[in-house]
């Protein structure tokens, strides 16, 4: 089957591997039919996403259709369309047995610490799927993408008509964008491509955008700030945007370390949060909300392309002056 590596950081093969065999008890195998781009991809490509080896095949957002079902599998059929939960956690450690399956002390995320989705078929367990009759596989495939959001909003706590602020709005700071305005918070954003600043601005016409940090930081009040960027000189920045007794949340990240001025960190009294992943209630609340059109990510989808095109798109969706969105991949 068709298949797709990343060989090394910089350097994709197009090549064929052996196509999997019937799924097993609680099993399923699924037809890939869309795969998002996002951050995690782009750092791979680069060299800089943690907890990552090489070869990998990539691809964990995905809009998928059920081709076999194994034994003692009820909830989905052949032919349904799907969205996949990609993060693969072990039921058995502290975290777990928490709920917090998001941060599994052994989580294995598909394409990033296992093989992922840029193949013709994969098998999954049936449990990591989420079916619907209504919508695209583009839109289930960035399921994930809307989880980061789900999940960083949850961890910030918003109150009605809290004063919050975004940092970037590519698709992670979009998503976190959508989730504090279902939570009916202020909306704020620093942005520093305009590009992408205008197009969150006809997304949210209430939305107080600012194109740099001297700007956000005289006049934004934000109590509830999200770095969104996994850029490091905005992360170390960020310390400086919420007001005192605010909190920070951080959505991406880098490999390396972040620092503060800790003497100023007590002043503020700031509390400071890190997001990881999205659990699965989350992620069946937002197929819901897709499907009541309560959030639309089809003008995000700015790029599609057959998956065999990636060597000649991916280094354009590298530069976020490209003005791409949301690119999807199609099998």
């Amino acid at each position: 089957m068709r298949t797709i590596i990343l060989a090394e950081p910089g350097k994709f093969l197009l090549t064929d591997t052996t196509a999997p065999g019937e799924p097993g008890p609680g099993e399923v195998r699924v037809a890939v039919r869309g795969i998002g781009i996002c951050g995690t991809d782009l750092h791979a490509y680069r060299g800089k996403q943690p907890f990552f080896s090489y070869p990998r095949i990539l691809g964990h957002e995905l809009g998928v259709e059920v081709t076999a079902v194994g034994e003692g599998v009820s909830a989905v059929k052949r032919g349904d369309r799907c969205s996949v939960n990609p993060y693969m956690n072990c039921g058995e450690c502290g975290a777990c047995r928490r709920g917090t399956t998001n941060c599994c002390e052994k989580l294995r995320v598909l394409g990033v610490h296992v093989d992922g989705g840029m193949r013709e078929e994969i098998v999954v367990p049936a449990t990591h799927l989420y079916p619907s009759e209504k919508l695209s596989v583009a839109q289930l495939a960035l399921v994930e993408t809307l989880g980061i959001g789900a999940h960083a909003v949850g961890r910030g706590k918003p109150q009605p008509g809290e004063r919050t602020l975004v940092i970037g709005a590519g698709p992670i700071g979009l998503a976190v964008l959508e989730f504090l305005k279902l939570e009916g918070a202020d909306l704020g954003l620093l942005e520093l491509v305009d590009s992408r600043r205008g197009f969150a601005a006809e997304r949210f016409p209430a939305l107080r955008a600012y194109s740099n940090l001297e700007e956000a930081q005289a006049k934004s009040d934000a109590t509830l700030v999200f770095d969104c960027t996994g850029n490091p000189a905005s992360m170390h920045a960020a310390f400086k945007l919420p007001v005192n007794g605010g909190r920070l949340v951080f959505v991406g990240l880098f490999v390396g370390d972040v620092t503060f001025h800790d003497p100023e960190f007590h002043r503020k009294e700031l509390t400071l949060l890190a997001s990881r992943n999205a659990r699965p209630d989350e992620h069946r609340r937002i197929v819901s909300l897709l499907e009541t059109g309560q959030i639309d990510t089809n003008p995000w989808i700015s790029e599609r392309a057959p998956a065999m095109d990636i060597v000649m798109r991916f280094p354009r969706w590298l530069d976020p002056a490209a003005g791409v969105v949301k690119a999807v991949l199609e099998f």
